[in-house]
């Protein structure tokens, strides 16, 4: 299959479900934790995707490309980090934190390859 956009590669679909997973459980969060921990994970979780569709757009460049890619790799960090506070403080489950953190571990091993192997997606001057 032919990768025309940033919405076709794997990784990124993964990422979407986990920022919508996200967004649906950080509904029932205390209204206390609106501006705080709600906020940032959804902020942390969506921006993977964001840097995504940035870093794909700069595939020309492959220092720019593996920078925003290092930039969704620490945003996914901290939404895996934000998922062990929302278990610690008995907003979710145990097991839908494994679940989440299942998928932000598999999101971060792919961004993880696609840095380590850039080269594979930069742009030729000739394509």
């Amino acid at each position: 299959m032919r990768i025309n956009s940033a919405k076709d590669l794997e990784v990124y679909k993964k990422a979407y479900r986990l920022a919508m997973d996200i967004f649906q459980i950080s509904k029932s969060f205390p209204s206390e934790e609106k501006f705080s921990l709600i906020s940032q994970i959804r902020r942390s979780s969506r921006s993977v995707c964001l840097n995504l569709r940035e870093a794909w757009a700069k595939r020309r460049y492959e220092a720019h490309f593996i920078s925003k890619l290092t930039d969704c790799d620490g945003e996914n960090s901290e939404t895996d980090s934000s998922l062990d506070f929302a278990k610690d403080c008995n907003y979710i489950t145990k097991s839908k934190h494994t679940i989440l953190t299942g998928l932000s571990g598999e999101v971060g091993k792919m961004l993880g390859g696609m840095i380590n192997n850039s080269k594979s997606f930069i742009i030729k001057n000739n394509e």
